[in-house]
């Protein structure tokens, strides 16, 4: 037959009680064929399905339209089977989420008429239409499995033996099947009924709350239905078979929604695996049917169509888009809190319809399959004969019993060599497989040749072993083999079980039969007719011996010796006659009442007025029998017992309260001694002996520091923004859970808002005595505020905590009255959030987007400019760009035609008055980011940027673009108010501001206006109209013009030399949706310095096991800080005996990562290399514990787990080394670096962990955390160092190589594998001084404070994990407080250079007398000192700081270079010194004359040497000791501390660097070596704030590094001009200088923009002013 789909029908239920009682709505609608589904939530979003049959029974069966079993039975049902009856295959399958109604669809409910499902009308029909034939030549059997899919394992729910699990085989005829599975043949409907009930009671089955009687498991009801046809013409008969499988899914499942725990889980697990894999399958099978690779590709795709991912899909197999006629029923839920479910199994449904079955009708299957298995048979002896093993198939056939055996005498004789053939099967090749292939064939043989009349007697005998096995647990089936159950026989006696629980009393029934039945364990020597269990129950418990005498039959029960029995209370040791009625209690819980029907019934007729007992004889009746029967007084004994317990009780309290007591007294001793100890150690200092200090006399630039000093400290405000934080955490918790609870929209969390020039603070922000200090406050004022997320109106709010507090108790009274309002009334906000709820506040139609600031400073000269300046939102995001000119004019002057798009205003008047603009400068001149004058310097001196105001910016003040502050008013310091011709005090001046365009601003602002005013005159602000903004398309042209008048002041010159115009943009802010609150993400996004890829978390130290745990003393001010270079080695035991370096895989790319690549089952040593530079600080005592733990195999550890896998390593070596030939670099030619290495065994098998004791599968790497205690000298505690080490573990036998990146492939160079085989950490440890215990910031950081975060409060577990912030929300405020100050610097430099610009071009126009007179300054040089006296004299001034400067460059050259270059003396004379200060004034005088900026040329930590002139001889720098060589460390360790005994004890801190992977610049550079003279080729990768040098390009482990940040980076043409060595500049670190080579002009200037980007752009800057300059001249 040609292929033809699926047949899809879906049947949606009615509601159940669960939906029932949540108030559910239908989402469901059906028209015809058509589903349409509704969703809740969008009430537009519908979809539609079409299907084969569409049936609502979500009504009554009244409703016209409902959908009753029958006619799904009659659509479906009567199909399947007249397809059946023509020959095909054919499957119904019922799909859906659980509780949808599959089992009701496919079984119904067989005991209620017109409620029967799909398999027990189909089975009904079938032989309906067997009657109703009249065919003679027709004949029909049928045959019927039934198995249940569990937790992926087969039951047999038809054959009580197969109680195990069933194994599921493929053969490659028959494909798959189960084995061992029972087919029973049958006759009538009512043998399948009876299967069908029996089955049905053993299937697993379990409530949850979704469904009561919820179906764990997959049922597959299997009916092989045979039609025999004789043809009485050709005496030939032809078969038709005909598979029928019924199957019931398990429904799908959501652990939240059915409640599923422990088992219940698990197998919803199983289910939703299974129905998984099913749902792939269909998706394979309808893109194989479907879709363009239909006809070329159909083969490929088949073969990855996953059948076997599971036992469903594999047994199903055929039925799934093979040889079958298929339909399915998807079951559908109705209910709105379905609705996911229900969408994905109609989208499951639509898949299935795409799948098409070729079905074929299946004739003779038997004779066709019988010759192929015998040729198979044939085939398998053929290969056994030609091994040499054809002497087993006799013997094979003989134990299986599928053949005759010749004789029991000749297998007999045979057993004997048995073993001789079994270790010839072992050495044949395939002999194993050959042998089970032909058992299988050959049963599979057996079974389809077995007749119709055997497999009804072998299904007779499976009924009659499982009434038997029924029997035996006292469950009895109907004489007439009926329905399962206790039914009391009218003749034989039996005795029916009494128990506790009524419902389960006269549940089981024992018959006793003829002769004797013997009670017992199951584990008797002799087989037991009734079966019971329990403590007191013996093998052999007793006997009933039932005989027929002249009384009738009798009963009598004898107990076995030392069996505790009981008849009516009394205990039995002899036979004893049993009446019908009497209670017999076997054991200690095993009661039971004997019946005889017949004397009960002869008992009845000789006594027919008998009374019914008062009292029902029951479980209780036979309890309260034997305690009377024993004499048990049941009261006495309960008083009695609690007695007992009453004296147990007053014994065990007056011991643990003296246990208590002495617990108490031992700890308050213990802390008694304890405080001995303290006041022994801290001594109190008498009086007497404090010395009075002495008074320190300061200059007055010394006290000007200390009050600006003090100034700082006292505006600090980070304890008190913690206590705040701290101490109001839990009003802020309250009010999240309060609004959860109420379902309000709305969200808190802590913010810090700062008076800034951005964000300024509003007035309801402001603290009422804020205004008063103001004046006095000389720094910005930072307050903790609520920022409030309004989730409904896409609002933001920001409360005070006092407000916080005010609507905190209208909200909890609004949580008490809660209870009276209605829902609706409670959730719905919008109605009440401009009036008395406490959680909404009113929001503006239009919001803030940010602010920019245009200075005014080319209005001095008058130019005119055009400013790009951003759009800074108060969080310091740039959230768009304003173009805005300004220019001066005339009063009468008319704006230019813009065209019909421009807006202007007419001349604004405003006037300056001196005395309110001095009273603004001296309320926030201090207090804005903005500071100038003796401010900003005083900030920069005190922060160590500066030495000196007069001397200029320094070298650092370069790097830092600390003195941008003061370069930006030079071009105004050339000017005097006498030459501002146009801006004379009391004229009126003109000027222009045009407001000409916005851009790049989001899409969320729809309406966008601009606004202006001075910065101290909020009151009289300039408005542009509002425009549409789309976010695309160009710019927003605003194009407004406005002319502004003044009369010119003092103040007015002040502000435009100085203050900026505020420009501020708004608008219409779109609704946009918050994220929830349990993701902690109430706060926006934290901003990070330096946010670099998550390349491998750095761990915490793993805990020390020998070390006694120490408190950590508290760190005070930092003595140093080094930056260490860490080599890690695993070394392995080769065969020679030797630890050799296992392989490290560097291909990862990224520097100080690597996996090693180990061995299983070797021993290994792992080594630790420390390299620094030598320092007197910085000296190693010894190693005091290495230990290694948290193995893991994913890069992230869980630090709070206790580790039970820590593992202390035996050191075997520690001291200083001599560097290896590789790792000695051109750095330790002059001053060695130190050297530390230590050496410890690592013996992975004692972690006792799976990890390390197995090969690592693929895919997988293992993570391990080592962690170095190390002894310092004059440290008081061990320095720690900390390691994550990946690794992969091989077999004992794979030959492994180095790794092969691309950089090692295509590299120049050669390098040893042993080289690499190190992973490199780069570490900075810093040495810290003791903190002083009573400085008033030690106690102040000491003082406790509640953090009442952890306080709990009424609803916090709705909260999900959210916890107010506290010390990171500082911490990320200041990071935000810094990029204002930055972006406002840019702002102020982007304007500085401009204006610049465009004076330069103004001056070569030569447009007025002004110009002229600047042009005439900036291009005048200074004249000779012999030429001009005054000139002369003030060059002799500056000069004597210039001979300053002129030594240290000279001490800097011979310091480094005056072993190559003779014609560098060392002992300068002072006469070339004069001279090259001259020079160097010249310079420096004309590029001050520019307005450059010239980086300084010292270096300190680079003067060295011997000098003739002992006032040149610097001091020595402290960090410059030489590192001691491995033979005479000890000798000068314990010679220092001999001589000279240190008293200082520092804290040291270790911290682990991590490695930037933006590389700023790599390639090759040649550094000076200072012994051989010459220059080493290195390569070098910048990766800042580090440079990682190695050998060459294909090195992969790092050789040297320098911390940028730390050193200073020296540029010099008249030092390249004087060593003649061009492209050459120095980094200077604190303990060495190093002199650089690149390769050309530009090389060396990508090199220093890689190193310092502002020194390099300062250079480029001097240059290209320099040129212009030589231009003009």
């Amino acid at each position: 037959m040609a292929g033809a789909s699926v047949k899809v029908a879906v049947r949606v239920r009615p509601f159940n009680s669960r939906e029932i009682g949540k108030e559910s709505k239908c989402i469901i609608q059906m028209s015809g064929n058509t589903t349409t589904i509704i969703n809740p939530k969008q009430a537009k979003d519908n979809k539609s399905f079409n299907f084969d049959y569409s049936y609502w029974s979500h009504t009554s069966p009244e409703d016209i339209n409902f959908a009753s079993q029958l006619q799904v039975y009659k659509d479906i049902g009567e199909e399947m089977l007249l397809h059946a009856f023509e020959g095909y295959n054919v499957c119904i399958f019922a799909y859906g989420q659980t509780g949808a109604g599959k089992s009701y669809t496919m079984m119904g409910k067989q005991d209620v008429k017109d409620q029967q499902g799909i398999i027990p009308l189909l089975c009904e029909d079938l032989f309906t239409k067997f009657n109703d034939n009249a065919d003679n030549s027709m004949s029909y059997s049928v045959e019927v499995s039934y198995m249940e899919i569990y937790c992926e394992r087969v039951r047999d729910l038809l054959n009580p033996k197969n109680k195990g699990n069933l194994r599921v085989r493929e053969h490659p005829l028959m494909g798959p099947y189960v084995e061992d599975l029972s087919k029973l043949a049958v006759t009538a409907y009512n043998d399948i009924q009876d299967l069908m009930d029996s089955g049905n009671k053993a299937r697993t089955v379990a409530a949850t709350n979704m469904n009561e009687t919820s179906s764990r498991s997959h049922a597959v009801f299997n009916i092989i239905f045979t039609q025999k046809r004789y043809d009485a013409e050709t005496d030939n008969t032809s078969e038709k078979v005909s598979k029928i499988s019924l199957v019931d899914l398990a429904g799908s499942e959501r652990a939240d929604s059915t409640g599923a725990k422990g088992t219940r889980l698990k197998e919803g697990a199983n289910i939703n695996k299974s129905l998984t894999t099913l749902g792939k399958v269909i998706s394979a099978l309808a893109e194989v049917d479907s879709g363009p690779n239909k006809n070329k590709k159909k083969k490929k795709v088949e073969s990855f169509i996953p059948y076997r991912d599971s036992v469903l899909t594999w047994l199903l197999r055929e039925n799934l888009g093979g040889n079958s006629r298929t339909a399915m029923v998807a079951a559908l839920s109705p209910a709105d809190i379905n609705y996911d479910e229900t969408l994905s199994t109609l989208r499951y449904a639509d898949r299935a319809k795409q799948i098409r079955c070729n079905a074929v009708i299946n004739e003779d299957p038997n004779n066709r399959l019988v010759r192929e298995l015998k040729e198979e048979v044939s085939r398998l002896k053929d290969l056994l004969f030609a091994q040499g093993l054809g002497d087993i198939i006799e013997m094979t056939n003989a134990m299986t019993g599928m053949s005759p055996s010749p004789s029991l005498s000749a297998l007999s004789s045979r057993a004997g060599s048995i073993a001789s053939l079994h270790d010839r099967i072992m050495f044949s090749p395939g002999s194993e497989e050959a042998i089970e292939r032909l058992k299988e064939t050959e049963k599979i043989i057996a079974e389809l040749n077995e007749t119709w009349e055997e497999k009804l007697r072998r299904t007779e005998a499976i009924r009659m072993e499982r009434e038997a096995l029924l029997a035996e647990m006292g469950v009895a089936m109907r004489e007439d083999g009926g329905t399962v159950g206790v039914f009391s026989p009218k003749k034989t006696p039996h005795l029916v079980n009494l128990n506790e629980d009524p419902l389960m009393s006269e549940c089981l029934l024992y018959y006793i039969k003829d002769g004797i039945t013997r009670v017992g364990r199951v584990d008797a020597s002799s087989r037991q007719d009734i079966v019971l269990s329990g403590h007191f129950i013996k093998d052999e418990h007793c006997t009933f011996t039932s005989s027929t005498g002249p009384m009738g039959e009798t009963v009598v029960l004898e107990p076995c010796e030392g069996a505790e029995t009981y008849v009516n209370g009394k205990l039995v040791t002899e036979p004893t006659v049993l009446k019908s009625g009497n209670r017999i209690i076997l054991g200690k819980s095993h009661v039971f009442r004997f019946n005889h029907p017949v004397q009960a019934r002869a008992e009845r007729e000789r006594t027919p007025c008998a009374e019914t007992p008062a009292e029902p004889v029951d479980w209780a009746f036979a309890q309260r029998e034997l305690l009377d029967k024993q004499g048990i007084d049941m009261k006495q004994e309960m008083e009695q017992r609690l007695q007992e317990l009453e004296d147990q009780y007053r014994k065990e309290r007056e011991e643990a309260n003296n246990l208590l007591e002495q617990q108490r007294l031992d700890y308050e001793s213990k802390l008694e001694a304890l405080q001995k100890q303290v006041d022994s150690y801290y001594p109190e200092a008498p009086d007497e002996e404090e010395e009075p200090e002495e008074e320190v006399q300061w200059t007055e630039r010394e006290r000007e520091l200390a009050v600006w000093s003090f100034r700082k400290w006292r505006c600090y405000q980070f304890t008190s923004l913690r206590d705040l934080l701290w101490g109001n955490a839990i009003f802020l918790k309250e009010a999240n859970a309060i609004s959860v609870e109420l379902k309000k929209k709305v969200q808190f969390q802590f913010v810090l808002l700062t008076d800034t020039l951005y964000s300024p603070l509003p007035p309801d922000l402001l603290p009422p005595e804020a205004t008063k200090d103001r004046e006095k406050r000389h720094f910005p004022r930072t307050i903790v505020a609520v920022e409030v997320q309004d989730q409904k109106n896409g609002a933001t709010h920001y409360w005070t905590l006092q407000k916080l507090r005010q609507r905190l108790d209208l909200m909890r009274e609004m949580y008490d009255h809660a209870a009276d309002v209605p829902n609706n009334t409670t959730e719905d906000g919008e109605n009440v959030m401009t009036g008395g709820d406490p959680f909404y506040d009113r929001f503006p139609w239009f919001r803030l987007v940010g602010r920019a600031f245009v200075y005014l400073s080319n209005l001095l000269y008058p130019v005119p400019l055009v400013h790009r300046v951003a759009i800074v939102s108060e969080k310091g995001e740039v959230k768009g760009f304003l173009r805005v000119a300004v220019q001066a004019i005339s009063a009468d002057e008319e704006a230019p035609d813009y065209g019909s798009g421009v807006r202007q205003s007419g001349t604004a008047k405003i006037s300056f008055e001196d005395q309110q603009y001095e009273k603004f400068q001296s309320e926030s001149c201090s207090v804005g980011l903005s500071r100038t004058g003796i401010s900003q310097e005083e900030l920069r001196i005190v922060e160590g940027e500066g030495q000196n105001a007069e001397l200029g910016p320094s070298a650092d003040e370069v790097n830092n673009n600390t003195s941008g502050a003061d370069e930006l008013e030079t071009p105004l310091k050339s000017l005097d108010d006498t030459t501002l011709e146009h801006l004379r005090i009391g004229n009126v001046f003109t000027f222009r501001v045009t407001v000409l365009q916005a851009s790049s601003i989001s899409a969320e602002y729809a309406d966008i206006f601009c606004q202006f005013n001075f910065i101290h005159r909020h009151d009289e602000a300039f408005s542009t109209e509002p425009l549409k903004n789309t976010g695309r398309g160009p710019p927003l042209g605003f194009y407004h013009v406005q002319n502004i008048a003044v009369e010119v002041t003092k103040s007015f010159v002040d502000y435009i030399k100085t203050q900026p115009i505020v420009f501020e943009v708004f608008g219409h802010y779109q609704k946009q949706p918050f994220l929830p609150l349990c993701k902690d993400v109430i706060s926006p996004l934290r901003p990070c310095r330096r946010q670099f890829p998550r390349v491998m978390p750095l761990s915490k130290p793993v805990p020390a096991t020998k070390l006694t745990a120490m408190t950590r003393p508290q760190a005070g001010p930092c003595h140093c800080k080094y930056d260490l270079m860490v080599f890690f080695e695993i070394c392995e035991l080769e065969a020679t005996g030797d630890y050799i370096p296992a392989v490290v895989d560097h291909r990862g790319g990224m520097p100080c990562h690597g996996t090693f690549l180990l061995h299983q089952g070797l021993q290994r040593r792992i080594s630790v290399t420390i390299v620094h530079e030598s320092g007197g600080d910085m000296e190693w005592k010894d190693i005091r514990e290495l230990v290694v733990g948290r193995l893991r195999n994913t890069p992230e550890a869980d630090e709070t787990i206790i580790d039970p896998n820590i593992l202390s390593l035996n050191i075997l070596s520690a001291g200083y080394v001599r560097p290896m030939q590789d790792d000695r670099q051109f750095l330790d030619s002059d001053m060695p670096r130190t050297f530390y290495r230590f050496e410890a065994a690592w013996d992975s098998s004692m972690h006792n962990s799976l990890l390390l004791n197995r090969v690592t599968p693929y895919g997988e790497k293992i993570y391990m955390t080592l962690s170095a205690y190390l002894e310092m000298e004059n440290c008081l505690q061990p320095a720690i160092i900390t390691k994550d080490i990946c690794m992969i573990f091989y077999s004992r036998d794979t030959k492994l190589s180095a790794s092969r990146s691309i950089r090692n492939l295509f590299g120049t160079g050669s390098l040893r594998a042993a080289d690499g085989n190190r992973v490199t950490g780069v570490y900075e440890v810093s040495l810290c001084n003791l903190a002083d215990a009573g400085s008033p910031g030690m106690q102040r950081r000491r003082r406790r404070v509640l953090d009442t975060s952890v306080a709990y409060v009424r609803g916090e577990e709705n909260l999900a994990g959210w916890r107010p912030r506290s010390d990171s929300l500082i911490l990320d405020h200041q990071w935000e407080l810094e990029k204002l100050s930055l972006l406002q610097d840019v702002e102020k430099t982007k304007h500085y250079l401009l204006l610049r610009e465009k004076l330069e071009s103004t001056l070569l126009m030569g447009q007025d007398s002004l110009q002229t007179r600047i042009t005439e300054e900036l291009s005048e040089s200074p004249q000779p000192p012999e030429v001009d006296h005054e000139v002369s004299s003030s060059s002799e001034i500056i000069t004597e700081r210039q001979r300053e400067l002129a030594a240290k460059c000279l001490r800097l050259l011979t310091h480094s270079f005056n072993r190559e270059y003779s014609h560098v003396c060392v002992s300068a004379s002072e006469s070339k010194i004069s001279e090259m200060s001259v020079t160097m004034l010249r310079d420096s005088a004309s590029i001050s004359a520019l307005n450059t900026i010239t980086p300084s040329s010292t270096c300190p930590s680079l003067v060295d040497g011997c000098y003739s002139n002992p006032e040149l001889r610097p001091p020595m720098p402290r960090s410059r000791a030489v590192s001691p060589s491995p033979d005479t460390q000890e000798k000068s360790i314990n010679r220092a501390s001999e001589t000279k005994p240190r008293t200082r004890k520092f804290v040291p801190d270790i911290q682990e660097i991590r490695v930037s992977p933006i590389v700023s610049k790599k390639g090759y550079l040649h550094f000076l070596e200072p012994q051989t003279n010459g220059w080493v080729k290195r390569y070098v990768v910048v990766r800042r704030p580090y440079v990682y040098i190695y050998n060459t390009e294909r090195d992969s482990v790092e050789r040297a590094i320098l911390n940028l940040s730390s050193a200073q980076v020296e540029y010099s043409e008249d030092q390249q001009a004087m060593l003649k060595t061009p492209y050459t500049f120095a980094v200077c670190t604190e303990h060495r200088g190093i002199l650089l080579q690149a390769t050309n002009d530009k090389e060396m200037h990508d090199w220093l923009y890689a190193f310092n980007p502002l020194l390099a752009g300062t250079i480029r800057s001097k240059l290209s002013r320099r040129r212009a300059g030589q231009m003009r001249m």
